[in-house]
């Protein structure tokens, strides 16, 4: 199949674009590089097209859909830091919004009608009810969230309009790296738990900040669900290959196990063999004390297993590539 992939180049989308390229199908990428890495995208495909491009040019994103005769698009492109959301909003808007809007545009005018999704649980702001199912109704708390729903209602109504087909794969916390260290996470700034503990153990930063110890959780500390970046690359690629125009899939894609914030920390010790200081700080507002997945439909409906998302696997294959590559891909 080709597939067009936006945000080719950055931490999911090019574990994606890998995974999708030994599959057999072809590969065109497209970032303006804005936040990711081309790096990143050389590693993961030897002979993959990377189109330097914004998702505000619906004019090449159409003539790229026409030219490379894509078949179903991949959509990683999009802002995704809570505080920043929150300092700029309009940005994610116009980002990941009105840029989403473009690129449905664009498949329209091309006829594509199969479309995978990055999206988010943020979108169901502080569920009531753990573990978070798919009932949840949306209730996003921050504009980042509020973004990710928005599109979500962009895909239901381009749906109705020309018979898109789509699935909105809901993330809960992306960790680990490929497991023969060629792809990992490098973000500017970091602001991701298990990157910051590995820049502790590396001696990058002096301490580890814990933000609450207090919260009604075993140890006091908040619980998440960390799913392997590769189970969500597999995820992706399983969608793809479900979807037929017209359909709608949307499912949480998580571990379905907490693992708490002192769990994290005392692991990653064990693997590093580092101390990695840490601090006792205040709560950080808006933090809930448990997300967990309930993801029971994303198993029914893609045969998806997060057969890599154990705490092990994950804090190994990040340390592996952080150790090996302390400042990312300008190395």
């Amino acid at each position: 199949m080709n597939v067009l992939v936006t945000g080719a180049a950055g931490y999911i989308g090019s574990h994606t674009c890998r995974l999708l390229a030994q599959a057999g199908h072809r590969v065109v990428g497209y970032d303006n590089l804005s936040r990711g890495h081309q790096a990143a995208f050389d590693r993961a495909t030897d002979d993959g097209q990377l189109v330097i491009g914004d998702l505000a040019n619906s004019a090449l994103l159409e003539e790229t859909l026409r030219r490379e005769s894509i078949e179903a698009v991949i959509h990683f492109a999009a802002f995704g830091l809570v505080g920043e959301s929150v300092q700029y909003p309009e940005r994610y808007h116009r980002n990941n919004v009105e840029g989403s809007q473009c690129l449905l545009e664009a498949m329209q005018q091309a006829n594509v009608l199969r479309l995978v999704v990055s999206s988010t649980t943020a979108i169901y702001g502080t569920p009531k009810q753990i573990p978070i199912s798919e009932e949840t109704p949306p209730d996003p708390i921050n504009p980042y969230g509020q973004s990710k729903w928005d599109v979500e209602c962009l895909l239901q109504e381009a749906r109705g309009r020309f018979g898109l087909g789509y699935a909105a794969l809901r993330y809960f916390n992306a960790a680990g790296a490929s497991l023969d260290g060629l792809l990992g996470e490098d973000h500017d700034p970091e602001t991701h738990l298990i990157p910051i503990v590995l820049q502790v153990a590396l001696g990058q930063r002096e301490r580890l900040s814990i933000f609450g110890s207090d919260y009604p959780t075993p140890d006091g500390t908040c619980v998440r669900d960390y799913v392997h970046v590769l189970d969500l690359a597999d995820a992706h690629e399983r969608a793809l290959q479900r979807l037929s125009p017209g359909d709608c899939v949307e499912v949480n894609l998580g571990s379905g196990q907490g693992t708490s914030v002192l769990e994290i920390v005392e692991q990653a010790r064990e693997i590093t063999g580092h101390p990695i200081p840490a601090d006792l700080a205040e709560r950080r507002p808006g933090d809930p004390p448990r997300l967990i997945a309930n993801n029971h439909r994303a198993r029914m409906e893609l045969a998806w297993e997060p057969t890599h998302s154990d705490l092990e696997t994950i804090l190994s294959s990040a340390w592996d590539w952080h150790r090996n590559h302390p400042h990312g891909y300008a190395q």
